[in-house]
């Protein structure tokens, strides 16, 4: 696909830079995996750069498992199963993304959906008083920014805040670290399904039974009520995107036994 699309760089922009707006190009479903990708002395030409620099960052793509490079081959976007997710660049690059690849964005409703219902039954099983703090602050923000279309993303930022509450609150190592690498790719999420979502008090009525179940230690209604949440998430994305609506593209939800 051509270059043309893709932003300019400022004229003291370094590797970094370069790699940001190339992988958001990929993560954003510009190019496709299998996909060939520019040629260095096309990207070269595009953004006005050296090629060391052009070598520098598609480096840090290789690294990254979005793209493959082979000498006589080129270079090619990968499958998105060998991206590394939880690599620190991708948070970087996933954050302030403005649309995602929709099988991305599939892929991380998946991993939604088979871990937040267990991480939210540990969560009311271990939250103390700073938990229901936090996730009774961002369900508030959440609550007060609903109304206002000028303040969706502000919404968004609250409803992220909430699910983020929730890994911590399972006092799982992992867990936490899970949710605090997966932010960016959660906040996608959201964004693009409350984009089109309309009255968004089914979606606060569950997070609040999310909320009260952590609060009154009750671990199966937490999963329950997490998978609900859920269930909503995957009918609004379904809304979103006519590629998310068919069965294929949204795991079918078990019910509480998740």
């Amino acid at each position: 696909m051509s270059l043309s699309p893709l932003a300019s760089l400022s004229p003291d922009a370094d590797a970094r830079e370069l790699a940001t707006v190339l992988a958001r190009a990929i993560l954003s479903g510009h190019w496709n995996p299998g996909d060939g990708f520019p040629r260095e002395l096309d990207l070269c030409r595009h953004f006005a750069v050296s090629r060391n620099l052009v070598r520098n960052a598609l480096a840090s793509l290789t690294s990254a498992g979005l793209i493959e490079r082979s000498a006589g081959r080129g270079s090619w976007v990968r499958e998105i199963g060998d991206w590394h997710l939880l690599d620190p660049q991708m948070s970087v690059w996933m954050t302030g993304l403005e649309t995602t690849h929709p099988q991305l964005m599939r892929e991380i409703f998946a991993f939604r959906l088979s871990a937040e219902p267990h991480v939210a039954e540990l969560a009311a099983q271990a939250a103390d008083a700073e938990d229901l703090a936090r996730l009774e602050r961002a369900w508030n923000g959440m609550r007060d920014s609903a109304g206002d279309p000028k303040r969706r993303n502000e919404h968004a930022e609250c409803d992220v805040a909430f699910h983020a509450a929730v890994y911590r609150a399972s006092h799982n190592l992992v867990w936490r670290q899970m949710g605090h690498l997966l932010r960016p790719s959660i906040i996608a999420l959201i964004q693009h399904s409350q984009r089109r979502a309309g009255d968004l008090d089914d979606s606060l009525e569950r997070h609040r039974r999310v909320m009260e179940a952590i609060r009154l230690r009750q671990p199966q209604a937490a999963r329950l009520a997490t998978a609900q949440v859920l269930e909503r998430t995957a009918d609004d994305l379904s809304k979103a995107s006519s590629t998310v609506a068919s069965s294929s593209s949204i795991p079918e939800l078990q019910g509480p036994g998740l």
